[in-house]
């Protein structure tokens, strides 16, 4: 099975990318889902978060509100953060790949995960996928997908970019980088001619 790392910027379209991909064949997973089931209540993550950050985190019915830790988190202590929770990230990871090869072993399967290179993942992977689109495009893009103003947007990509290698370093660990600059048929174009060249490889 080959497997593929997709990261990016914030709000560059990795999402996307992912289920062009899944669209195609492949198997596809955001790391995110992975996270939220770490940071379910009873999970060894939620405990080491909790009490890391304290229990004002904590929402009404026992889980923790992830804006309130992202407020808590980023710039300064996303450090922290990510020491707790990259390593159970990148072990459900593993065992997520593995058992996607004993199913297709000359399958692809695609993880999207944002923090890929920054968390010393990338060496799990044969090859990674990086997006990329201009910063006003990343504002335009966070302001739609969570229904706040312009200038909300701006302040939040931001302080997530912050946390992040730029998409010009991003790109230097990258075997295919993807501009999406352009519109949706541009964007599935590059898509189509980076999985033709994955399943080459596969």
């Amino acid at each position: 099975m080959l497997r593929v790392g997709l990261t990016g910027g914030v709000a560059c379209g990795k999402s996307t990318v992912g289920a062009m991909l899944a669209q195609r064949g492949a198997h596809f997973l955001k790391a995110d889902t992975l996270a939220h089931e770490l940071y379910l209540p009873g999970a060894a993550v939620y405990d080491a978060v909790v009490q890391a950050f304290g229990e004002d985190i904590v929402r009404s019915d026992g889980f923790i509100d992830r804006a309130a830790l992202a407020n808590k988190a980023f710039p300064d202590r996303i450090a922290e953060l990510n020491a707790i929770v990259h390593p159970a990230v990148i072990e459900a990871q593993n065992r997520w790949l593995a058992h996607r090869e004993a199913e297709d072993p000359h399958g692809v399967a695609v993880l999207e995960a944002a923090l890929l290179i920054e968390a010393g993942a990338a060496k799990d992977f044969d090859k990674v996928i990086v997006v990329t689109c201009p910063f006003e495009q990343k504002v335009e893009h966070y302001a739609h997908r969570a229904g706040v103003s312009l200038e909300s947007a701006r302040r939040e990509v931001e302080r997530r970019s912050a946390a992040q290698f730029s998409d010009e370093e991003k790109a230097k660990h990258a075997d295919f980088v993807i501009d999406n600059s352009g519109g949706i048929e541009e964007l599935e174009r590059r898509v189509e001619e980076v999985w033709e060249r994955l399943r080459s490889r596969s």
